[in-house]
């Protein structure tokens, strides 16, 4: 063992309160992934769009979002990660006021894709800043729990907040709370906010944008189709004809000599399996998201906004998951036991979850805690792992890799649990049910409101059953993936060098160059 006489420069005051700074831009951007949940009524009867243009007003943020990550990642650190920052927040910004006097469908659609393009700058650079402003290993592990907590809360308050203020205000008024924070981020960012860039970028290899675009963009279409309406010839084209574009891409980074992603970051013993451990994650994640917003809603006859607010409960106890994780590997436990328990944590949630009966709110909210802890206890460890192994300089795209895994993770859990769902569902619910009943447990719910007396109960007793063992039977799957995954990140993560005290410090001037 050898003493570092150079080690780390510890943050101070400046880099904690700049990081709270940074916060504000990640809290928005996670929140507007879920703050339509609840406004989509009030737009449609006000813009009155079509079925499709319904869709896109949803879909298109979460789209151009995740398409654009890898580039944005990699732009920033050509150009610098705080210029990068601020011109998102502006977009950011401007977006969402006028999204929120939008006129027409068009014109909201419009808007939601450049709150995408934003969203898309904001998430990598707030991760590559953190990277550069907490050279101190232990310093930098508690700050990337503190940006995973408010991630996963993020999106968990955007629906709540949703509901607020369209039950008081107007549905506008989702996006102008946007507003005041990218202000102060505009305000605050370039006094407290370093800038920082890779000395020796190369070229901007433009090819591989829309290579990485139709990597990711039409697996994650698929995907997302397969989980809300089934498997069929044209959601497994898709994700196919994504799947040879990632191909291309990946070639197209191996050969070009100024690659968007450079394969250097898959060299490091720890960046590899911290970016599919994440992707399982969040696999676990949002899997379960898929059923207990259903269950609470549909199966326990919640009104929106009192769904909205049962769910916040369990978010309670995920500030403490990232930080107890990170006190853990601080007190000497191996990261490979942190990372192995909170995923087996995260399995004993989906085994409450499949406890669950049709009236059990109470082991529902305990079985999401419980399940979201494991969760961010994982993500802060191996979010830590990727951005401590990737070098300062690549700290961007190191991120975006991340954030895509990630996507990637979500759209495959609603796909593959969704699916065993839906499969148990449609095999229990009684054959006499009318085909929309057969589809969807909303559909039955709708099919049963028109029906007379006990006929119309029995349906709905019946479908709400056949979607509790759906869920039931998905939550097996998914505890029995995570007990996997619980051993690997065991095994796998026991061969990657500790480097919490290898005291190596970024050497980046003042200017970021």
């Amino acid at each position: 063992m050898t003493t570092n006489p150079n080690p780390p420069a510890r943050a101070g005051r400046r880099e904690w309160t700049a990081l709270g700074v940074l916060m504000l831009p990640l809290l928005l951007v996670s929140m507007d992934v879920s703050v339509l949940y609840f406004a989509i009524p009030a737009i449609s009867a006000d813009l009155e769009p079509t079925g499709t243009q319904q869709l896109w007003i949803f879909d298109i943020y979460g789209f151009v979002l995740a398409g654009l990550l890898m580039t944005m990642g990699s732009l920033g650190d050509r150009i610098g990660r705080r210029r990068l920052l601020l011109i998102g927040a502006t977009a950011f910004g401007a977006a969402s006021l006028v999204a929120a006097y939008a006129g027409s469908a068009e014109t909201l659609i419009a808007a939601r894709a450049v709150l995408g393009i934003g969203g898309a700058t904001l998430m990598p650079s707030t991760m590559a800043l953190v990277r550069t402003m907490f050279t101190d290993p232990a310093q930098r592990a508690q700050a990337i729990g503190l940006w995973s907590g408010v991630m996963t809360a993020g999106i968990a308050l955007g629906s709540v907040m949703s509901g607020v203020l369209v039950e008081h205000f107007w549905w506008g008024s989702v996006f102008l709370v946007n507003l005041p924070a990218m202000l102060l981020l505009l305000i605050l960012g370039p006094v407290l906010l370093p800038e920082s860039r890779n000395p020796r970028p190369g070229r901007f290899d433009r090819l591989s944008v829309p290579l990485s675009m139709a990597a990711v963009l039409p697996v994650i279409y698929g995907l997302k189709e397969i989980a809300s309406e089934g498997w069929n010839v044209r959601y497994t084209m898709s994700v196919t004809v994504g799947l040879l574009f990632a191909a291309l891409f990946v070639h197209r980074q191996r050969t070009t000599p100024s690659p968007l992603i450079s394969p250097e970051l898959f060299r490091s013993r720890g960046f590899s399996p911290a970016v599919a451990l994440s992707l399982v994650a969040a696999f676990g994640m949002m899997g379960s998201a898929y059923f207990t917003t259903q269950y609470i809603q549909s199966v326990l006859d919640k009104s929106p906004l009192e769904a909205a607010l049962w769910s916040l409960l369990p978010s309670v106890p995920i500030g403490l998951a990232a930080p107890v994780s990170a006190q853990l590997v601080q007190r000497g436990v191996p990261r490979a036991y942190v990372v192995s328990g909170g995923f087996a944590v995260t399995a004993c949630g989906y085994v409450l979850l499949a406890l669950t009966g049709t009236d059990s709110l109470w082991l529902l909210l305990a079985a999401c805690g419980v399940l979201a802890c494991g969760v961010v206890a994982v993500m802060a460890q191996v979010t830590d792992l990727a951005m401590g192994a990737a070098p300062a300089e690549k700290a961007g795209a190191a991120s975006s890799l991340m954030e895509t895994g990630t996507e990637f993770g979500g759209a495959l859990s609603m796909a593959f649990l969704g699916s065993i769902g839906t499969a148990v569902y449609r095999h229990d619910i009684p054959a006499s049910a009318p085909d929309p009943a057969r589809e969807t447990l909303g559909g039955a719910l709708a099919v049963a409101e028109q029906l007379p007396g006990r006929t119309g109960d029995a349906l709905a007793t019946a479908a709400r059953e056949a979607f509790t063992n759906g869920m039931h039977a998905a939550a097996v799957a998914g505890a029995t993936l995570l007990v996997g995954a619980a051993a690997l990140g065991a095994v796998v993560l026991r061969r990657v060098p500790d480097t919490r005290n290898a005291g190596q410090a970024d050497q980046l001037s003042p200017s970021g160059v």
